[in-house]
């Protein structure tokens, strides 16, 4: 009798786990629906050439910024509206354009892809400040920074050395 007493607690123990596994949802007897993908909407790019522009060298190289305000002029920006300068750092990774207002991004895209690709990010680090003594309101002006990075320097051709 004590033996039938064991297996009996035994077995409803055993049952008692496997029952509170399964009502947990930490064992299933069915594979595990697949969570489809979602693809997160871009914001398309637009070329728009009334922004003013500023390219600052955030490498060690020195001309980059130049060229690529060439290449911006080239794209459709009049000269007067693009300027360069160096950045405070010597090793910035990555080539990207900066857009101050979420309505600006689309400009920024656009910027982007008009100098063959670049990543693309919303900072307020260079936001222009209204300058009292003008009439103007700078800080409303619509503006995109352009930082060169490493990944720039590494794709820039070098000259051959001279024999």
């Amino acid at each position: 009798m004590f033996l039938w007493a064991a297996v009996a607690t035994v077995v409803l123990i055993v049952v008692g786990i496997f029952g509170t596994l399964v009502v947990s949802g930490r064992i299933s007897f069915g594979s595990e629906p697949v969570p489809t993908p979602t693809i997160a909407p871009t914001t398309p790019s637009v070329i728009d050439t009334s922004y003013s522009v500023v390219v600052l060298n955030g490498t060690s190289d020195e001309g980059l910024a130049g060229n690529l305000r060439d290449q911006i002029i080239a794209a459709g920006w009049s000269a007067d509206t693009v300027q360069t300068g160096d950045s405070d750092t010597t090793d910035f990774a990555s080539t990207t354009v900066y857009y101050l207002r979420t309505d600006d991004e689309q400009a920024a895209r656009g910027l982007a892809d008009a100098i063959g690709g670049a990543e693309v990010a919303q900072s307020d680090f260079l936001q222009p400040t209204d300058d009292p003594n003008t009439p103007d309101d700078e800080s409303a002006d619509k503006r995109l920074i352009v930082v060169i990075g490493l990944d720039r320097a590494a794709a820039q051709p070098t000259a051959a050395p001279t024999p």
